[in-house]
């Protein structure tokens, strides 16, 4: 099984999506981010439904690292309560896991 892990949060404009993803960098708390493609999202927020366009991370870490990952995003993320989901990765090519591991290794 795999260390890696892959977060998922939502931000409501490309700006910042960016800064999070940059950030999250610039602290080696993730390899790497993707910032996907604007989606449609419908939720039910405080008893009504909401249609809103959002930008879509993908945050690759270690679970070690985590916990600082979520932080990070609570703080720096504009809605109130945001996304911020965590699925393990089970399997992947052995290098790409190094790398990752690597780029997000607390510094000794």
């Amino acid at each position: 099984m795999s260390d890696l892990v892959v977060v998922i949060t939502n931000l409501p404009d490309q700006a910042s999506a960016e800064r999070l993803a940059e950030n999250l960098i610039e602290r080696r708390l993730a390899a790497c981010v993707n910032i996907l493609a604007p989606c449609s999202s419908i939720y039910r927020w405080q008893g009504t439904t909401e249609h809103a366009s959002e930008i879509p991370l993908l945050i690759k870490t270690t679970r070690d690292r985590y916990p600082a990952v979520e932080e990070a995003i609570v703080a720096l993320h504009p809605y109130e309560l945001p996304e911020i989901v965590a699925v393990p990765a089970i399997l992947g090519l052995g290098a790409y896991l190094d790398w990752v591991a690597g780029e997000v290794a607390s510094p000794s």
